[in-house]
């Protein structure tokens, strides 16, 4: 799972990582701007919490470098050395070089930013020295499973779940051309433009602007649908996928949080029953922020005619979050809200042991004064019907969601 912050790294552990990635903001392909960052000043401190915690974590150093990136890596290398990473991610062959000449006994992951496509390139890599391989995501599920059985002494990690780039494998440079180099994407500070909404002009008529429409589906005409295999765990597992990789570290602590506990239970299921029905966790999944799921590339050739989002580029999700538990003194919860809500309001809580409906009866500020409705980001008191016993990763959300076949979908048991 995705570690954006530190926040984010313990609840993704908590909610059922086996591993998270995370990096530090000049060697990563992810800018990180909100809650406890990780720099290089914390980053021993952000991997023992993980170790700690019973999961591996990896460092991520995958971005394209220049020959300042190269200079500034190797005063750096130090810190990193004694932050003790689990296995570093790597794309480029002058960082994995350094690292190699460092740390020459921790574990190498190939970014998937190297366009692993074939048997011969992940052999390639392991005659580098990598022990891992994480293929590019315009892989079919049956290539994956060839270049298992022809490297069967190399791991092999592939992407499920998350946003997905229009570009190959994130080999990208709209966001540097829309920017005037001001937001590199492959420097971790994307601008993301294939999420704009596009118009078109004719060069004859300036000024004139004409939408851009395919069947009046509207106008974000690069922005691909969010990546969702939770269905075919199954097949990925019998390719021989060693580690399953989730995107998203901008994306929310309830985000982390929700699909973290969906595919460590789908996960369990499928070890437990290989032909379980996966409906319940492809419902858990549309709960959190999406522009539409598609399987990409993995179920056959090329990308599939419906797996654009032209019209939203933002994602919508099926639940709101509400808010998270930080305390209880015996008789309230003391919460941190995200969104709206009110008295009496029937609320829907998960952690990392369970998920359930309950309702709000009472809910006070912080000097004891009763109110009617939590606004967003307050610091509140509340009381429950039912109450969570591992409250202090638990966060709550919005009952109701439209599910696969756009029946409303009971939060607690998907009647």
């Amino acid at each position: 799972m995705p570690a954006g912050n530190i926040e984010k790294l313990k609840y993704a552990i908590k909610y059922g990582a086996d591993a998270v990635y995370l990096g530090v903001v000049d060697f990563s392909l992810r800018a990180m701007r909100k809650g406890e960052l990780i720099t290089l000043d914390n980053l021993k401190f952000a991997i023992q919490t993980a170790q700690e915690m019973g999961a591996k974590a990896y460092l991520t150093l995958n971005i394209f470098a220049f020959n300042n990136d190269i200079k500034l890596l190797e005063n750096c290398m130090d810190k990193i050395v004694d932050s003790k990473p689990d296995a570093l991610i790597i794309s480029d062959v002058g960082i994995m070089r350094l690292a190699k000449k460092y740390m020459p006994n921790v574990d190498i992951h190939v970014s998937t930013q190297a366009n692993i496509l074939n048997y011969e390139a992940v052999r390639f890599w392991q005659d580098m020295g990598a022990t891992r391989a994480i293929l590019a995501r315009e892989l079919p599920i049956k290539d994956v499973a060839e270049i298992k059985k022809n490297v069967p002494d190399m791991e092999l990690e592939c992407f499920i779940h998350g946003a997905q780039c229009v570009s190959f494998s994130g080999r990208c440079l709209l966001s540097d051309y829309m920017t005037d180099g001001e937001r590199k994407a492959n420097s971790g500070n994307c601008s993301q433009p294939c999420r704009w909404s596009y118009k078109l002009v004719e060069e004859t008529r300036p000024g004139q602007y004409y939408e851009i429409e395919e069947n009046e589906k509207g106008t974000h005409i690069l922005s691909t649908k969010d990546l969702c295999l939770v269905k075919h765990l199954k097949e990925m597992m019998e390719a021989g996928i060693d580690s399953f990789k989730v995107e998203g570290r901008t994306k929310s602590l309830y985000y982390v949080s929700a699909v973290a506990k969906a595919y460590r239970e789908a996960i369990d299921t499928v070890y437990q029953n290989p032909d379980s029905d996966m409906t319940e966790f492809y419902n858990e999944l549309l709960k959190v922020g999406n522009r539409g799921y598609t399987t990409g590339f993995y179920l056959g050739e090329g990308y599939p005619k419906d797996g654009y989002s032209y019209d939203i580029s933002k994602g919508l999700a099926g639940a709101d979050f509400l808010c998270e538990f930080w305390d209880f003194d015996g008789e309230y919860y003391k919460i941190k809200t995200k969104n709206k809500f009110h008295k009496f309001e029937d609320i829907e809580v998960i952690s990392p042991s369970e998920k359930f409906i309950t309702q709000l009866i009472e809910i006070k500020n912080l000097k004891g004064e009763e109110l009617e409705l939590a606004n967003t980001n307050d610091e509140l008191l509340v009381k429950l019907t039912k109450a969570p016993k591992d409250y202090k990763f638990a966060l709550a959300r919005t009952v109701g969601i439209k599910g696969e076949n756009n029946e409303t979908v009971c939060c607690s048991c998907g009647d």
